[in-house]
């Protein structure tokens, strides 16, 4: 299981070496965009809203909107740095709580806590003190540059941290639109509504409830590929000017040879008179 997270978590003087392994997992089917016209991939780029052109990875910087059109940027070491500085700190477990007491609208992620060398007992005594006393760890952790509120319990022998939002994150019910604020309803409305959730009523089964819609979608992709129903996606041509390399050495070499003059005609040889001594 891929560790994402290494360090160390304390209560009172005990401090825990530990990873963290996320818990769980994304199944969601990812679906591609295609041109409808050739079915090749849609590109997503990152565009310059005044400038109108591509933005390069490197031309990129993070800044805070502090107001409409106006920015603090932010140097990625200064960031790196803060980072690092709040990463390395251990986790302290501030307080202990029941489990019951926190609303599961709180709840964010779930990570596997493992002992790192030499904290397997310190790990152990965590997990046996929370079984025992049925509470719960409250604890800060950063992860990913985000200080996140985290809870930290026994789940199936082993330790999961839970990291949680904070109250100012959570927005107010009272806000909901259209929420009735009396109770309309009848002796017998009622009554019977009890009846059914009695009728309904189970020991919770996790293992019962699959992703029908997912399963579904997953058997309509198969057939279509077995159908061969089935696209290909257009390539783009690149233009190429490369050439056959001798060719072109040959090309180069025929293209500065010293040109030949044209041979001059051979000169006809005159006859000379030898002149007879008297």
């Amino acid at each position: 299981m891929h560790t994402m997270w290494k360090g160390s978590i304390s209560f009172g003087l005990v401090n825990i070496p530990i990873k963290l392994h996320t818990a769980t997992e994304d199944k969601d089917i990812k679906l591609r965009t295609l041109h409808k016209k050739c079915h090749a991939p849609i590109k997503y780029e990152k565009v310059c809203t005044v400038c109108e052109e591509e933005v390069k990875p490197e031309e990129i910087v993070r800044a805070y909107e502090y107001t409409k059109g106006k920015f603090v940027v932010l140097d990625e070491e200064d960031l790196e740095k803060l980072r690092k500085e709040n990463e390395e700190k251990a986790v302290e477990i501030i307080d202990f709580v029941k489990i019951e007491e926190i609303d599961p609208i709180y709840f964010e992620r779930s990570y596997y806590m493992s002992p790192n060398e030499g904290g397997g007992k310190a790990y152990s005594l965590l997990r046996k003190a929370l079984e025992e006393s049925q509470k719960v760890g409250i604890a800060k952790i950063v992860i990913r540059s985000k200080e996140q509120l985290a809870v930290i319990r026994v789940y199936e022998n082993t330790l999961v941290m839970e990291t949680i939002h904070y109250p100012d994150e959570v927005r107010k019910a009272a806000d909901v639109p259209n929420v009735p604020s009396e109770d309309k309803v009848t002796k017998k409305e009622l009554d019977t509504a009890i009846l059914l959730i009695d009728q309904l009523t189970s020991a919770f089964e996790p293992e019962k409830y699959t992703d029908e819609y997912r399963t579904a979608l997953l058997e309509l992709i198969e057939s279509k590929r077995q159908g061969k129903d089935t696209v290909t996606a257009a390539t783009k041509e690149v233009a190429t000017n490369v050439t056959d390399l001798m060719a072109a050495l040959q090309a180069s070499i025929d293209r500065t040879k010293p040109k030949k003059t044209a041979a001059a005609p051979p000169r006809k040889k005159t006859a000379t008179k030898v002149k007879k001594e008297a």
